[in-house]
């Protein structure tokens, strides 16, 4: 299987601090959907756990991969989205045993998983954008990459120079910037989809090569102390930049701007609401973004289709208009 590092640790957490202890004695040839809807449910009425919580000393921890929030095995506190997660990992598991022709079907896909609230996005409105970007003024330019090309954080900081062909104008996504056990490291993209080549606009050419002249005077400042790793966003000295740094970064570049506070993440929505607000194909914004299927970029951003369609029956409107004044 190949996955993450991160994201096969948290599988091996889920298994052994969750399935198994719940579902490991019963034969997995007699594993019920019924089995799976009770696991289910009973994980469900176990009291949703805040981040902030502090973890009971040596307690085995389940960290999402998707944000990272701990949960204590036991006594277990878990929000409905990590429910969720862990009837996907068991349903993957389920899935390989079918293709194995362990099993006939996979019973944790007949269950009903649970409904886990949708949290609006927060993206920039095309003022906000520009206000942020006047004011970080090519200071940070892993920002301004995110927003106009639509780069997860981890694509953004795990870009390399030879990923990157200004004079053509392309940028190739190829790995992802990750911590895993305390050191950062390149990872494979998210999906085949993530591994994508881009177009890049000019305004990104124009802060990347103002940010190549910047890192070269940083590494004549550094002098013996510059570690060489290739990376376009770095230290002072040339090493990776660790994310949960530029997260911290990122909320007081946003107070400094004076636009209101949001995750990192939305710098990816802002770009995709922004194209699709000016009549982009939804197709282009999903190969964009690398998106796995369309449907995942239409639900994603359905709150921008009411401005398209409105944008569309006035293109239309424009059309007839133009016909009845030759005629």
């Amino acid at each position: 299987m190949s996955v993450r590092p991160r994201t096969l640790r948290s599988y091996r957490d889920a298994v052994r601090l969750h399935i198994e202890p719940e579902l490991g004695k019963i034969p997995l040839s007699k594993l019920s959907a019924q089995h799976v809807q009770a696991f289910v449910n009973a994980k469900l009425k176990e009291t949703k756990r805040t981040k902030k919580a502090t973890p009971k000393k040596n307690a085995a921890a389940l960290k999402h991969p998707a944000d990272g929030a701990t949960i204590e095995a036991k006594p277990a506190t878990l929000s409905p989205r990590t429910v969720q997660y862990l009837q996907a990992v068991l349903s993957r598991a389920l899935n390989r045993a079918v293709k194995w022709e362990m099993i006939a079907r996979n019973v944790a896909r007949l269950a009903t998983a649970p409904r886990v609230p949708r949290h609006d996005i927060s993206p920039l409105s095309v003022d906000e954008a520009r206000q942020f970007l006047d004011a970080i003024n090519g200071s940070r330019n892993e920002y301004t990459v995110a927003i106009a090309m639509g780069l997860r954080k981890g694509e953004a900081l795990g870009l390399r120079w030879v990923d990157i062909d200004l004079d053509a104008g392309a940028l190739r996504v190829r790995y992802a910037l990750q911590r895993d056990k305390g050191a950062v490291q390149l990872v494979e993209p998210k999906s085949d989809r993530s591994r994508r080549t881009l177009a890049i606009p000019a305004v990104v050419t124009r802060a990347l090569r103002a940010h190549r002249v910047q890192q070269l005077q940083e590494r004549l400042l550094a002098g013996s102390r510059w570690q060489e790793t290739g990376h376009v966003f770095t230290t002072g000295i040339g090493t990776p930049m660790d994310e949960r740094a530029v997260s911290k970064q990122f909320k007081q570049a946003l107070k400094t701007a004076g636009v209101r506070s949001m995750r990192f993440h939305d710098l990816r929505h802002s770009c995709a609401t922004l194209l699709l607000a000016q009549g982009v194909h939804p197709r282009v914004v999903m190969e964009t973004l690398g998106h796995s299927q369309i449907s995942l970029t239409m639900n994603t951003y359905s709150h921008v289709l009411p401005t398209v369609l409105r944008e569309a029956a006035d293109k239309m409107d424009a059309v007839f208009a133009a016909g009845q004044k030759t005629a």
